[in-house]
């Protein structure tokens, strides 16, 4: 089937070269993308589901081995060569918690880090939307992408990874799901909807008369249909941190100042709950101390005697 559809999506010669007539235009450039998904180790299992809802929603994209290095990305793009992929997306895992996806264009650029956020699976949602594997979807942009500069790449860098092109190796002829990314707070919230179309039904109060005249009018015309969006999954939230102008390297054209690590958020909470734990030790110490001044304290507990007390200096 997929040899057919090949054949028949071939374009033909007039096509190319231009009708007789003079009415036809040359053939447009194909729009050649291959994507190259990997992982580096240390991926929990919520990571690695998502590397496959991924991976099984880009029919144009081909998945490789666990990366072992995680400071010489630069190897990525030699890789890439190798698979004939003229983009790569990363999957870097910190301390077993952290999750960071790098999004490159191979050879010349730019990469994108992003540390992604909230990751919801297919398996884990049990969303009621479906669509075909391999179908194209339809990539749908908030208007804030053409407000900043860095989300125009970012915009431009989306569509060469997540836009399938005509007649991928893996592709299906068909487009019946949206991806939709939107940026709320600095943060790119991504989303993936089913579009269902579903025929209208006669309403209840209508007479029939009415329905008569209806389908008298459209007769010979397509039905009225209602479309609606189900998600699907997965769902992820991205945080732009840095815009390199090669690939896997070279200087950084944009940088995220408001982007706080996840590290460092741990470390202020430790320090948040030290500050606590030491202020009751103290009050708890103070409390003692004056009782024991008091002569409150029972008689079994034992009392702390002080080298400088004078009681015991003058003894």
């Amino acid at each position: 089937m997929a040899a057919v559809y090949k054949t028949l999506s071939k374009p033909s010669e007039k096509d190319a070269d231009g009708d007789k007539n003079g009415s036809g235009t040359p053939g447009a450039k194909r729009n050649k993308q291959k994507v190259l998904i990997l992982s580096s180790r240390g991926v929990t299992y919520r990571h690695r589901h998502l590397l496959n809802d991924l991976a099984a929603m880009l029919p144009h994209s081909r998945k490789d081995v666990k990366f072992d290095s995680k400071s010489k990305l630069y190897q990525l793009n030699e890789l890439a060569e190798l698979y004939n992929c003229n983009n790569v997306m990363f999957f870097e895992a910190r301390k077993g918690k952290d999750l960071y996806i790098w999004f490159s264009k191979v050879p010349n650029g730019p990469t994108v880090k992003f540390h992604a956020q909230n990751l919801h699976t297919m398996e884990e949602l049990h969303f009621t939307g479906n669509c075909l594997k391999g179908s194209r979807p339809v990539l749908s942009f908030d208007l804030a992408f053409e407000q900043e500069p860095h989300l125009k790449v970012i915009k431009e860098l989306f569509l060469h990874m997540f836009g399938v092109p005509q007649g991928a190796r893996k592709s299906k002829p068909f487009i019946d799901h949206v991806m939709g990314f939107s940026v709320v707070d600095g943060k790119i919230w991504i989303r993936n909807y089913e579009v269902r179309e579903v025929e209208k039904t006669k309403g209840e109060g209508e007479d029939e008369n009415e329905a008569d005249k209806a389908r008298k009018t459209k007769a010979g015309s397509e039905k009225e249909t209602d479309v609606s969006l189900v998600e699907i999954g997965p769902r992820f939230v991205l945080t732009p941190i840095v815009i390199q102008e090669g690939a896997f390297g070279g200087p950084i054209i944009y940088e995220n100042k408001r982007f706080v690590s996840p590290n460092q958020v741990r470390s202020d909470l430790r320090r948040s709950k030290a500050r606590r734990h030491n202020a009751r030790a103290e009050q708890q110490r103070d409390h003692l101390a004056k009782r024991g001044n008091l002569g409150l304290l029972p008689s079994g507990a034992a009392k702390t005697v002080d080298a400088l007390d004078t009681r015991a200096v003058f003894a």
